[in-house]
């Protein structure tokens, strides 16, 4: 028996079971077509190449003069022979002679090279350049940017400004995409009410529902809350079998632990099965996966902390997953520590930590109270700090930082 009074044996280690989660997740069936400015956070289904260069002609870089290098007079005095406003197109350069062009213009037939207009003495047909330019100055080259056939975004990335200005600089007006998920959430408890309401003795706020609605909501799927689900066996059994017949993937909050009112878990076991439960995790030992009839399940903790840990670490790469995103784990970064603890846990812990930026690097601390029941210190931390199981932690040690920027977004 481990000091923290749990059997770490039958215990899952967290890695595990996330390569179990990630692996066993089913991704989305269906799709649909969207134009592009509605498809802002949705998941492509099949990748796009592009069906043209970008620039799709060679164009200047800088207003001033397109030449010919070769043909220069040796006083570099040029007749300007026309004039290439962005969007017009010019005709071939005469030799010997200058184009008046902008930024964005087309190079005209003939030139090699653009000499920015700072570089030179402008007169009323006639400009002096100052230096003599190189081939190529200041050309951009038709497909500089993107070629003909090239990927530009693969399927399982998610559209934001980034790929949909990619998309629109070739000309993609409509996207194919994975329909969006429906996911139940079960908050379980007779000790909760919603914001509102009057919370009387023994009562408690539900904010295990609001924490899941503001995590999900980002991530473009859609929710359905069925209200409280009271401490009852055949109501909680009622609840998760209309979710499964309502949804993509059940998530619940509560019930899965072994206290005589928890009763998520024979609920489960009942409609379909358990495949995980219990993880060598800190907050979140018990979490479970499994399904309801046909339909995913995964039960979160009921403490607050906890559910904030365990959706970040496990339910949301979970759920990325099924959307058939291409990247789903979190991004890791080390840090150093700066505080020093020589008792262990047998457990991995994600602290709920904040950061220092000093001289020598970036260094991350716990805030004042990790408890599972604790949501409040995830406010004023910067992200999650991972510390291995059975591990002290030495003040400089090097360790890994999770941001909640880009998780919480």
């Amino acid at each position: 028996m481990s000091a923290c009074g749990c059997d770490t044996d039958k215990l899952m280690p967290f890695s595990t079971a996330l390569a179990k989660l990630i692996e066993s997740a089913p991704v989305v069936e269906g799709t649909e077509v969207l134009l592009l400015d509605q498809a802002e956070g949705r998941v492509l289904a099949d990748a796009i190449c592009s069906p043209i260069a970008v620039p799709p002609a060679a164009n200047s870089a800088m207003d001033g003069f397109a030449v010919n290098v070769s043909s220069l007079p040796d006083d570099l005095c040029l007749r300007v022979s026309q004039r290439i406003p962005a969007g017009e197109q010019g005709v071939a350069l005469e030799p010997g002679t200058a184009a008046r062009i902008f930024t964005g213009s087309e190079i005209p037939p003939g030139a090699d090279a653009v000499i920015m207009q700072e570089q030179c003495q402008i007169g009323a047909d006639h400009v002096q350049l100052l230096s003599k330019p190189e081939v190529g100055d200041h050309i951009r080259p038709q497909g500089q940017d993107i070629q003909p056939g090239q990927c530009i975004a693969s399927r399982g990335a998610v559209l934001d400004g980034r790929y949909m200005g990619v998309l629109a600089a070739v000309g993609i007006s409509m996207v194919k995409v994975y329909r969006r998920i429906r996911i139940s959430i079960l908050t379980t408890g007779d000790e909760l009410v919603l914001p509102g309401d009057v919370c009387g003795a023994g009562k408690i706020y539900n904010s295990n529902y609001y924490t899941l609605l503001g995590l999900l909501k980002p991530l473009g799927v859609e929710v359905v809350f069925p209200g409280i689900v009271e401490d009852d066996p055949e109501a909680t059994i009622k609840a998760l079998a209309d979710a499964a017949d309502s949804s993509d993937l059940i998530i619940s909050s509560g019930g899965v632990s072994v206290g005589e009112e928890d009763h998520v878990k024979a609920a489960v076991e009942h409609l379909g099965e358990l495949m995980l439960w219990r993880l060598a995790i800190k907050p979140g030992k018990p979490l479970a996966y499994g399904r309801v009839a046909d339909t995913p399940f995964i039960g979160l903790p009921g403490n607050p902390g906890a559910v904030l840990v365990t959706f970040l670490m496990l339910a949301m790469p979970y759920l990325m997953t099924m959307q058939g995103r291409r990247e789903v784990l979190p991004t890791r970064y080390p840090v150093k520590s700066n505080f020093t603890r020589s008792k262990t846990a047998p457990r991995e812990e994600f602290l709920r930590a904040a950061l220092t930026k000093q001289e020598n690097g970036l260094y991350a601390g716990p805030i004042h109270s990790q408890s599972s029941g604790v949501l409040s210190s995830a406010v004023l931390a910067d992200g999650l700090l991972v510390i291995p199981a059975d591990q002290p932690v030495e003040h400089g040690q090097s360790l890994e930082f999770i941001p909640f920027n880009g998780l919480l977004s």
